[in-house]
């Protein structure tokens, strides 16, 4: 049995059961397309059965390195951009402690992120903390040529040499990269950095489940066992049929398709705990990616309630009528709070004193669902007994599985990303890179 719920009750003013259940036979095709690997990009399919393939001893290693690291570094600075580093990062800031930088007890190192921006004053504080701190890096990218991680390399290799000599440097730099090929799997081989292999079946927003995002939620002390358990018991559940109605993935991915033919091409993410920011940030690359192509495609958005209520909340109850909101909903937090008793009330809440704050939370979840679905926003609820490394793998394998099965439906190929290569071509030009000559010309004139 599965922990995730889907919810889709408040979808029946908006969405008829026959409009669902008329892409049955769409997902049915989708569904064996990926388990046979038969589909559009086929040759980056082996996220689909990875959760039962990972091996044991790469458990291990990686386990004993995450211990090695903890020894050595107060830090630990995951270089990445992407898929190479929002899926550790969704995952580590979904489990750790809400403060967690300002932690003095931790056995484990503060896990920090460069490579994922190209801004000079970011880089430049960092090394700042970095020339107090004992630290360690690991460095993900398949090719090694990828501007923004590849320049935080650069000056983060160097900085570590000039720190610790580079004998000892290069002892504390893991590469994560291509098992045979590229630059920075020839400069680990060089300089002799120990190393891991992005799999060449698995694309960077489908990687969380490999070293690339295996290690960092490793050392930063969470049970990367448990993460896969769940993933593997919600990979035998999709596995087992496609039918809407016993698979929540082809339900989903049923649901948002069937909202899309009638016209709401915006998704808004959805959650009420301000630990899941960077898992919306990881679920909108994750189908933003996949399904934005050949002009087609579910706009993904994400807000974070209550906070957003008081900003993006007037839009999404009165603005222009093509967006659905997913609620991520959380059933039992992790820590016990009421509401204490004053008895000036001159703030009037003693209404609410004696109840706990999730009870509060809850209140503000359902009245802003049923605020939004009167204002004409269909709303469907995910939902999760409590954020643990168990049901956060259940969670990434089911949205990866369901963005497949849209994907298809949608008739693109979900596992490339061929328009990223746009702005960087561009960039390449305005920089003078060599080959770039007749692209600088024509952009010039252009300017």
């Amino acid at each position: 049995m599965i922990h995730i719920k889907l919810d889709d009750s408040n979808l029946k003013s908006f969405v008829s059961d026959e409009e669902i259940n008329a892409f049955q036979n769409d997902i049915h095709k989708s569904h064996q397309a990926l388990q046979n690997k038969t589909g559009k990009g086929n040759d980056f399919l082996g996220w689909v059965n990875l959760p039962s393939e990972i091996d044991e001893s790469l458990i291990a290693k990686i386990e004993a390195n995450a211990n090695a690291i903890s020894s050595m570094a107060e830090i630990y600075v995951v270089i990445g951009i992407g898929g190479s580093y929002l899926g550790a990062r969704a995952v580590v800031e979904a489990l750790q402690h809400n403060f967690a930088a300002l932690k003095k007890d931790s056995k484990h190192p503060l896990i920090i992120y460069a490579g994922q921006n190209l801004s000079e004053d970011y880089l430049s504080d960092l090394l700042e903390i970095l020339d107090q701190k004992d630290y360690a890096l690991t460095v993900i990218s398949k090719s090694g040529t990828t501007t923004e991680p590849a320049v935080a390399f650069r000056i983060l290799k160097n900085h570590l040499e000039k720190k610790y000599g580079k004998e000892n440097a290069k002892h504390r730099i893991i590469a994560i990269t291509d098992h045979s090929k590229g630059a920075l799997k020839k400069l680990a081989d060089d300089e002799g950095y120990q190393t891991y292999v992005v799999p060449d079946d698995v694309g960077g927003r489908f990687s969380v489940l490999t070293p690339v995002g295996l290690l960092p939620i490793a050392v930063a002390g969470f049970d990367i066992r448990k993460l896969i358990e769940g993933a593997k018991n919600m990979q035998l559940h999709l596995s087992a049929s496609s039918d809407i109605t016993t698979n929540i993935a082809s339900q989903y991915a049923a649901l948002r398709n069937a909202l899309y033919k009638k016209g709401k091409t915006i998704e808004i993410m959805v959650n009420f705990q301000p630990n899941l920011f960077y898992l919306t940030e990881w679920w909108k690359q994750l189908y933003g990616e996949s399904e934005g192509k050949e002009n087609k495609g579910i706009f993904p958005a994400g807000v974070g309630f209550t906070t957003d209520l008081h900003s993006m909340g007037q839009y999404i109850q009165e603005g222009l009528r093509n967006i659905f909101e997913t609620v991520l909903s959380i059933d039992n937090p992790n820590h016990q709070l009421d509401v204490p008793f004053e008895k000036e009330n001159l703030d009037g809440l003693n209404f609410i004193a004696g109840k706990r704050i999730n009870e509060v939370n809850k209140m503000a979840e359902l009245g802003t669902c049923i605020a939004h679905v009167d204002g004409g926003v269909p709303n469907i609820r995910i939902s999760l007994p409590e954020i643990n490394a168990y049901n956060l793998g259940e969670l990434i394998y089911f949205y990866e599985y369901a963005c497949g099965l849209s994907g298809y439906v949608l008739d693109v190929n979900p596992f490339d990303q061929p328009g990223v290569e746009a702005y960087k071509n561009n960039m390449f030009a305005l920089l003078g890179k060599p080959g770039f000559e007749k692209q600088t010309e024509m952009i010039k004139k252009r300017l």
